[in-house]
């Protein structure tokens, strides 16, 4: 998978220091218990000896299975001895165990040489913010794309029905060993950015690194970087992200001021993805025509020659919702 890097080191590097603070937290712990009830030092080596133990008995040849079975006694019967000294002199029977975060990779961040559940969902969140639209992942998702605002027309219903099929299959099966792209196109509130974001959402939570700015934004970008002057809406984050992201969503094209500089950028954005194999999403308010014409061939001709267009249609969702209220 494509988690982003910078996004993976640090928390890498986050795991592998927490299982040792999660032991240095139980050592305190073992410190100031053994204080108040000097017998468990004592527990405690015993316990120490168990592998010893173990090997020891393995040795002797006959009767392994009785040997093992009787050190494995020995040690719950100190063990058990051990919690209740604790309980009897005021501390919870576990207080000297080590408690880690995860149990089940025990706070390493890999378990059966696999990213664990936990540093997945640590990943996944992390995401979420550099992707540039965490706010909208938490509320948009293929699930609450309502059809039913479509639905006084029945053309314009079964219409965004397929958009909906196509769009949610383009996520299901999101993979950089097949990359794709798409043109979502129409007027304002029509669902395009709802679903854009729901594709991210999808192709995230499986493991992909995705970035979304809107083109006024990424010009800013650009700018920033070339002539070092903060314009307004600039992510901060330099320039980097929209060549090497698995996926990379850019709406509202068109917005943005076109001229000779602004058109070099959105093409070479464009054109690089394009020829290193990385899918792109975008969002415009435009028709093909009107793209047309703010855009230079070498544009428009990987526009339309490279990526799927999905029309939208209907009317104004968001003033629908606004009408909806009460």
């Amino acid at each position: 998978m494509g988690y982003n890097q910078a996004n993976y080191t640090r928390i890498r590097k986050e795991y592998e220091t927490k299982y040792l603070r999660a032991r240095e937290a139980a050592d305190l712990r073992r410190a100031e218990a053994v204080l108040a009830i000097p017998e468990l030092a004592e527990i405690d080596r015993a316990l120490g000896k168990t592998g010893l133990l173990v090997m020891d008995a393995a040795m002797q040849g006959e009767d392994l299975a009785a040997r093992i079975a009787k050190v494995r006694l020995e040690n719950e019967a100190l063990q058990e001895k051990k919690r209740r000294l604790l309980v009897e002199h005021g501390y919870p029977a576990d207080y000297t165990e080590i408690k880690y975060e995860c149990p089940i990779c025990q706070d390493e961040g890999f378990y059966e040489f696999k990213i664990c559940t936990c540093m997945r969902k640590k990943l996944i969140e992390a995401a979420y913010e550099s992707s540039g639209m965490a706010n909208l992942l938490r509320r948009q998702s293929f699930d609450n794309f309502d059809l039913e605002y479509y639905a006084d027309d029945s053309r314009t219903a079964a219409h965004m029905k397929r958009v909906l099929d196509i769009v949610r299959a383009y996520a299901d099966h999101f993979s950089t060993a097949e990359p794709a792209n798409m043109i979502f196109m129409g007027g304002t509130g029509l669902g395009k950015t709802h679903l854009s974001t729901s594709v991210a959402r999808t192709v995230i939570d499986k493991g992909y690194d995705v970035f979304y700015a809107g083109a006024i934004t990424l010009i800013s970008d650009f700018e920033v970087q070339r002539y070092g002057n903060s314009v307004g809406g600039d992510t901060g984050l330099g320039t980097s992200q929209y060549f090497d992201c698995d996926l990379l969503i850019i709406d509202d094209l068109g917005t943005e001021v076109i001229n000779q500089f602004t058109a070099t950028v959105l093409y070479n954005v464009i054109n690089t993805r394009l020829s290193r194999k990385k899918s792109t999403i975008i969002n415009t308010n435009f028709s093909q025509d009107e793209l047309r014409q703010k855009y230079s061939d070498r544009i428009t001709s990987r526009l339309f020659g490279e990526y799927r267009v999905i029309p939208f249609v209907g009317k104004d969702v968001r003033m629908r919702k606004i009408s909806r209220k009460p």
